[in-house]
């Protein structure tokens, strides 16, 4: 690890798509403003929880622990962890040196074990991790250019293969930046095998299970100022630009005085989510345990609706790879709450307006600044390609739009405002929901709507006003035919 930070331990393990979505911009964009206001109404009324996973819950979010194979044996650990949590890491277990100990012979009995516990107490699993400089068996170690590069690729999709369909999301690559000032790549095996490795792994990944969320996972990426934050960002943003299948950045988090928490942890999690993936928080641990910080790292995460999940490292302080003197946990070592406990819970208990789902209100309209009218689906067809047009607002069906986690804008339920190309004029239509990029939208503070894949503007064609005006894709120019409010309920 570099001088800010430190990795997770590196002992050996015990033996052993197509349519759209509303990103996280939106919390931003309409916060201050009338434009889309009702987007921000809080969340109904509920009873606080008791446990951190089912208070994440009830806020769209996961709240997760790294467990650790060699401890399931005891019984106030997995007590703690069957009771708080709703998503489970594994320490080690699906690390490389693991699962793959001699080239080409896999061994997941570590990672089942784990697997199978935390889906016996009803839990998912993020998988960690895929690709990554270190924890490599001996044999990777020893082994460069194609070679490693093939058997890189065959250890993704051995792993894959056998986990396929069953975990939520994989740190595909993990700490591939460096430390220090240059925000380059971090110069390991893999990176010498060329600088498009990390490309590579991403589309590995999404071959082997399209079910996954894919995820780049990194350390010291916190502070939103620091030169490897802003690598991890550029590197993001060319992958989403050119297609490269991403869906999540993993924020590790390991606050320390060389690492601290800093007041602009927020704008780094809704800059990543502005690029159009989902953030989770993997690896939290805060040395000294401040109740204050941890607050404080939840409510950043609740502000963002694409920050979907919250993962610490460890159960109990005896349990941290900072051993226990680090007080970095949510439990002392005799499994007591601790008061970053309270303050966890608390922070998940308060509701915030940048929860993931559908909008508390519902459906609604979405109305022309300059026309005054409704995106309407012509005589509420429900057939794919069916293009929409603006029409006098009314209740009908075919005008209430929700808004969804992952930024798609439905009406009827299963139909998604999708757009039928990335260029000026492209058309804007239904289409069956189906995850695309295409079906992605952003809304900023001027009101203006653009799609995720194009960065093109919601344009009322001609800038037309009347009723069956259609709507396409257009170069973001302010006008009033590509502004637009959101009447949740209406």
């Amino acid at each position: 690890m570099g001088e800010n930070a430190m990795s997770p331990p590196t002992f050996p393990p015990a033996p052993g798509r197509r349519k759209r979505a509303l990103i996280a911009g939106v919390v931003s964009a309409i916060a201050g403003i009338g434009v889309i206001a009702a987007m921000t109404a809080p969340l109904p009324a509920q009873a606080a929880e008791s446990t951190l996973g089912a208070a994440a819950a009830q806020t769209g979010r996961y709240f997760g622990t790294a467990i650790a194979q060699g401890k399931l044996g005891d019984g106030q650990y997995t007590s703690i962890a069957s009771r708080e949590f709703d998503m489970i890491t594994a320490e080690n277990e699906m690390k490389i040196d693991a699962t793959e100990p001699n080239q080409g012979q896999f061994n997941f009995s570590g990672g089942d074990r784990i697997y199978n516990w935390a889906v016996q107490n009803g839990k998912r699993v993020r998988g960690h991790t895929l690709a990554w400089h270190n924890q490599q068996p001996n044999w990777m170690r020893s082994m460069e250019g194609g070679s490693l590069r093939q058997a890189m690729i065959n250890h993704i999709n051995g792993v894959m293969n056998h986990y396929r369909g069953k975990i939520y999301a994989w740190d595909v690559v993990n700490e591939a930046f460096a430390d220090g000032n240059s925000g380059g790549r971090r110069d390991s095996n893999l990176q010498r095998t060329g600088n498009d490795w990390i490309e590579v792994a991403f589309r590995t990944a999404r071959a082997a299970d399209p079910s996954a969320k894919l995820c780049y996972n990194d350390y010291n990426i916190d502070n939103w100022n620091w030169a490897k934050t802003q690598g991890v960002y550029n590197m993001v943003r060319d992958f989403k630009a050119r297609g490269v299948p991403i869906d999540c950045v993993g924020l590790q988090s390991h606050f320390n005085s060389n690492s601290p928490y800093n007041s602009n942890y927020r704008t780094t999690i809704s800059s990543f989510a502005a690029l159009g993936v989902d953030v989770q928080i993997t690896e939290l641990d805060i040395q000294g345990g401040s109740a204050t910080t941890y607050a404080n790292v939840v409510n950043d995460c609740l502000a963002v609706s694409r920050c979907t999940g919250i993962t610490v490292w460890g159960v109990r302080d005896t349990d941290s790879w900072l051993g226990s003197g680090a007080q970095a946990l949510l439990f002392d070592g005799n499994g007591n709450k601790k008061a970053a406990y309270t303050a966890v819970l608390n922070a998940l208990n308060g509701g915030d307006t940048g929860t993931p789902g559908p909008d508390p209100e519902g459906e609604g309209q979405i109305r022309g600044a300059g026309s005054g009218r409704c995106v309407d689906v012509p005589n509420a067809s429900t057939s794919d390609g069916t293009a929409v047009q603006l029409w006098d607002c009314n209740t009908g069906t075919n005008q209430q739009w929700s808004q969804t986690s992952s930024g798609e804008l439905r009406v009827y339920g299963n139909k998604c405002l999708d757009a039928g190309g990335s260029g000026n004029g492209a058309r804007i239509q239904i289409y069956s929901c189906w995850g695309g990029d295409n079906q992605k939208w952003r809304v900023n503070s001027d009101g203006s709507i653009t799609g995720v894949q194009s960065n093109l503007c919601l344009d009322a064609v001609g800038q037309g006003t009347a009723n069956g005006t259609g709507l396409q894709l257009y170069t973001c120019h302010g006008g009033a035919n590509q502004r637009w409010t959101y009447n949740s309920g209406s």
